[in-house]
């Protein structure tokens, strides 16, 4: 795990954006398995690509699109472990991936932007894809 204080401000990046954490496999599973409308996950990271691309791009696309997910939330890599653990569930047959991205229609997965969609892309060309994926499915 990392020390909190060290993650706080990557994690301070999207909660001051509107998104909501889950810490644990139980409040993803009540989120997910009954949810109806869209839910957005970020699988946050410490990795240089969350820096630079991932959460940027996030906060790109939340502002710049016109339609958006009913709710935001995220789950850090390496300290939210069970959460993320259930997440990962629920994105099979994706394999594990962080920095990462799903997006959730009635708790079904409809769309999923592994670390290696992100890597090598600036953080406008991931919001870019983003606001194309919200429109279409928001």
């Amino acid at each position: 795990m990392y020390p909190e204080e060290l993650i706080a401000p990557m994690r301070a990046e999207l909660t001051e954006v509107g998104f909501k954490e889950f810490r644990s496999s139980k409040d993803v599973d009540e989120h997910l398995k009954d949810h109806k409308g869209t839910t957005f996950i970020v699988v946050n990271s410490v990795c240089g690509c969350a820096a630079g691309a991932a959460r940027p791009g996030v906060r790109y696309a939340l502002d710049k699109s016109s339609k958006k997910p009913d709710i935001l939330a995220t789950v850090f890599a390496g300290n939210d472990t069970d959460a993320v653990a259930k997440v990962r569930e629920y994105v099979l047959p994706y394999p594990p991936s962080s920095p990462a991205m799903a997006l959730f229609k009635d708790g079904e997965l409809v769309h999923f932007i592994e670390r290696h969609h992100i890597e090598g892309r600036n953080a406008q060309m991931i919001g870019d894809h983003l606001v194309e994926v919200f429109e279409h499915f928001c």
